[in-house]
């Protein structure tokens, strides 16, 4: 605005030669919080101003992941374990948000996940490697769901091709991992002697998923043999068992093979009806802890109360959301969940992913 001199300054006027201290104060109080020194991780946050609880512990929990991030573009377990499978769930969570590999608060570390990933491709497929992604079969599936939600969304056409070609042989591998049961185990069926287990056949289901509808050829018949496995599975009261060959019936395994259906477009399949009521009974109560493997179930559990939508679905995310912000925990770096057995990478990053399942931004998780 320009200053008319024409004018004499109230301020002046009534202060005498005290004006500029005035002007001095006011100017001094108006950028008081900005000349604050940044906390590290703050850059990656959006100003607290116009979040929520949810929102804000998000945007801490993402930039807690990405202080997390080695060098080389991983995040690993406890001890260093499970490298592959990690980095691919923190790289989903990051995604969420809404950014790429080349725009957004996030990119850089998105990048960097996807280079990693890339690198870990083998020449038969496998997105890890053996020696140190013990239960590699993980890994391998949540790497295909990552790289198959960027492929939608990158837009340099050299890394698209490169993409299209780890896929293409990560999508080859599975099938051949496959067990003649139609499962999959912690490692491939010839490594395992066909041994399969339910929340690893989970994974590359939604894995294989991904990279269909990204455009990866994937053969019908191994979706078909998987959602076979999967009723193979099911108990009379919908618990779904930890194999084939037995174990009872799991609530986590139950809550990954009802999402693992409906990726599939398998939501009028005859058997969900009661593996939802055996879900919801087991799950339906967010403070029932007397199960394993909470946080896993949750992560999937979210996704099958989130595809049902309306009233079931605003209750259940008001719960779980109020939850999660009184559990996390902040550091300098963020907000974070700690968790024992495999760590605090996987709780954060799952729990991430739960918290930003009703913005809508993955293929893989729409409605």
């Amino acid at each position: 605005m320009p200053i008319h001199r024409r004018h004499r300054s109230p301020c002046r006027a009534a202060c005498g030669t005290n004006w500029r201290a005035l002007i001095v104060a006011v100017i001094a109080a108006t950028v008081a919080v900005p000349l604050v020194a940044a906390a590290p991780g703050d850059a990656a946050r959006p100003a607290r101003s116009a979040q929520g609880p949810v929102e804000a512990v998000v945007a801490d929990g993402l930039a807690w992941l990405e202080a997390k991030q080695s060098r080389r573009g991983n995040w690993s377990a406890n001890e260093g374990r499970y490298p592959t499978a990690m980095t691919a769930l923190a790289g989903t969570a990051l995604l969420m948000e809404g950014s790429t590999t080349s725009q957004g608060r996030h990119a850089e570390a998105i990048r960097l996940a996807v280079d990693y990933l890339v690198s870990r491709s083998r020449a038969n497929g496998l997105i890890g490697d053996p020696q140190s992604d013990d239960r590699y079969t993980y890994g391998h599936g949540f790497a295909m769901l990552f790289l198959s939600q960027v492929l939608g969304e990158e837009e340099d056409e050299r890394r698209r091709e490169e993409l299209v070609g780890v896929l293409t042989k990560a999508v080859v591998f599975s099938g051949r991992a496959q067990t003649k049961d139609g499962g999959w185990g912690y490692v491939s069926a010839q490594d395992a002697n066909d041994f399969d287990e339910g929340s690893t056949t989970i994974t590359q289901v939604q894995g294989l998923r991904g990279c269909r509808n990204a455009g990866i050829p994937v053969p019908r018949e191994i979706i078909d043999k998987a959602i076979a496995y999967i009723h193979a599975c099911t108990l009379p009261d919908g618990g779904v068992q930890y194999s084939s060959k037995g174990g009872g019936g799991r609530p986590a395994i139950s809550a990954a093979a009802i999402a693992c259906l409906f990726n599939a477009g398998e939501e009028d399949d005859t058997h969900v009806p009661r593996m939802l009521t055996y879900a919801k009974r087991n799950l339906g109560n967010i403070g029932n802890n007397s199960f394993g493997h909470w946080h896993y179930a949750h992560f999937y559990y979210s996704q099958v109360m989130y595809r049902e939508a309306g009233e079931a679905w605003e209750s259940y995310h008001g719960q779980i959301g109020k939850r999660l912000v009184a559990e996390a925990q902040r550091d300098r770096d963020g907000a974070f969940w700690p968790q024992g057995y495999i760590g605090t990478v996987y709780t954060t990053a799952t729990n991430l992913v739960i918290l930003q399942l009703d913005k809508g931004s993955l293929p893989i998780y729409q409605r």
